[in-house]
């Protein structure tokens, strides 16, 4: 993430989320380490993957947290820290979508770096994304994601007069009314796990891109 100012917290607390392939969650972790469970009441079309949350531990390590959060769903656990240095994350952020790539294959081998170069994206560029959010969650790899979140056009919670340049995890989708479940490891206004509409993740990400 990469703004004006330092925004999210510089300590670190991790979050289990024990959730069922079907089924609506929330998250509302406060401090340390704390288990998270869905409720048992099932929603039509929602697959959500299990995944070990982490708020981010410095306002530039975004992508190491978002894909550290990606390779939990998978049993692989690492350090931020380990992450940003594999990155080559520095303290303007992490560059471009295709290092996440690179050390998510280093882990698990199945990624590949999609680009959304046009603002707004295409509907082949959106129709695109829509196949990858499904084919990826359906298979158990969230998707991280580079986003652009300008004045206007914000995932809820972010500061409103900064244009925030971030990553995120995808780590959900419902089929039936097409939105998307994030893993926000910025934490803006404590909104951490949350359901965004497909048509606002895609005018999210343009001009960047993702990995899945």
């Amino acid at each position: 993430m990469r703004h004006r100012k330092l925004a999210a917290g510089a300590v670190a607390f991790t979050v289990m989320l024990a959730v069922p392939l079907v089924g609506p969650m929330s998250a509302a972790a406060t401090t340390e380490t704390s288990p998270v469970s869905a409720s048992d009441v099932r929603a039509a079309g929602e697959v959500i993957l299990n995944i070990d949350y982490q708020v981010q531990e410095t306002g530039y390590w975004c992508g190491p947290a978002a894909t550290r959060i990606a390779l939990s769903a998978r049993g692989i656990y690492r350090s931020q820290a380990q992450l940003a240095a594999e990155l080559g994350t520095h303290t303007g952020g992490t560059d471009w979508i295709g290092q996440v790539t690179n050390v998510l294959n280093g882990y698990v081998g199945w990624y590949e770096t999609k680009e959304m170069p046009n603002d707004p994206p295409t509907q082949a560029q959106k129709d695109l994304l829509w196949r990858d959010i499904v084919l990826n969650i359906n298979n158990n790899y969230p998707i991280v994601a580079n986003i652009v979140a300008p004045p206007g056009n914000q995932p809820p919670g972010y500061p409103p007069d900064q244009t925030i340049y971030h990553y995120f995890t995808i780590i959900g989708y419902n089929d039936v009314d097409r939105t998307v479940l994030i893993a926000d490891p910025a934490s803006f206004s404590g909104n951490q796990i949350y359901w965004l509409t497909f048509e606002h993740l895609a005018s999210l990400i343009p001009p960047k891109g993702y990995s899945a």
